[in-house]
């Protein structure tokens, strides 16, 4: 997730734009089911709202009234997507998808602090003690997003979040739960951290950015990869290089939503409706069957979460 408080004016335009956009049309249904394994719900219907209903002709019709994490998780298995993970970016979000795992049966929270909320805070101890608290929950399988981000924090920065990250680390490894990475612009740094720690059994590098060389390191190490929409980007031949290079074992797939929409939506509000977009993106990427990718990614998310 993009960090919001010491965003460029730029960026703020562009979010109050994606906040005033229209939710892009149904998809096809996937042949079989998937989950998403990494989206925000809380900033999704704070800043999107809820995403439509499909109508018979595949295009968005009216929302249901009431629970709009309900009618989220609805119009997404309506396509196929029947399980999601809600990830957590600090103590209030953490809180708020742990307790919402616990009354949405599709619904399995993560908790953290996210890598540039990190250096924001006044007591970083105490907010680890909240999140070590969060992760004791059965519905809570995994801890992220954690990890490192040199791109919207500086210098000065770096060290609490490497501090931050190397708590979470320990964390997951006392829980036995999935450790989910947030890895920007700091590629090599994360691999030194984790492999001076010595990473959990479960690491699942989220939203990932970096190149074929950067996979092969990552799936060398057992690490699973989930891809979002960015590898439907034109500019994203690196992604999708680093996507072929990838196992089909340890390969996941995610909206991290309200950002990241899948083409031909770029722009538009995401939400996991849309994950048909990027499974089939990657299934022409990888050169695998739809049906054979669709049926090991939803392996993949359970031996990685655990049973929902």
């Amino acid at each position: 997730m993009l960090a919001a408080m010491s965003e460029p004016t730029e960026t703020r335009k562009q979010r109050a734009a994606r906040r005033a956009g229209e939710f892009p049309p149904v998809p096809e249904p996937l042949p079989r089911p998937v989950l998403d394994s990494h989206t925000h719900l809380d900033i999704t219907v704070s800043e999107a709202g809820v995403p439509p209903r499909p109508r018979a002709d595949g295009e968005p019709g009216d929302g249901p009234a009431g629970d709009p994490v309900a009618a989220a998780v609805a119009v997404a298995a309506s396509v196929g997507v029947d399980r999601l993970v809600q990830v957590g970016v600090d103590v209030a979000s953490s809180r708020w998808g742990a307790d919402v795992a616990e009354t949405h049966p599709a619904v399995l929270a993560t908790v953290a602090l996210h890598p540039n909320e990190a250096p924001r805070l006044s007591d970083l101890d105490e907010a680890l003690r909240e999140i070590e608290a969060l992760a004791a929950r059965d519905r809570v399988r995994g801890i992220g997003e954690t990890g490192m981000d040199f791109f919207r924090t500086g210098e000065e920065g770096r060290a609490v979040q490497e501090e931050s990250f190397r708590a979470h680390i320990a964390i997951a490894k006392r829980y036995g739960k999935a450790l989910v990475v947030h890895d920007r612009d700091a590629h090599a740094d994360v691999l030194r951290i984790l492999d001076d720690e010595g990473a959990p059994d479960t690491v699942v590098l989220h939203c990932f950015s970096g190149d074929a060389d950067f996979a092969r390191e990552c799936v060398r190490r057992g690490y699973l990869l989930s891809f979002a929409g960015t590898v439907t980007f034109g500019s994203a031949a690196a992604l999708r290089e680093a996507a072929a290079a990838t196992p089909v074992g340890q390969l996941l797939v995610e909206t991290d939503a309200p950002y990241l929409t899948p083409m031909p939506h770029r722009g538009r509000p995401n939400a996991s409706y849309l994950i048909p977009l990027t499974v089939r993106s990657l299934a022409e990427t990888t050169g695998t069957d739809l049906d054979e990718l669709c049926a090991a990614i939803s392996a993949t998310g359970e031996r990685v979460f655990g049973p929902w």
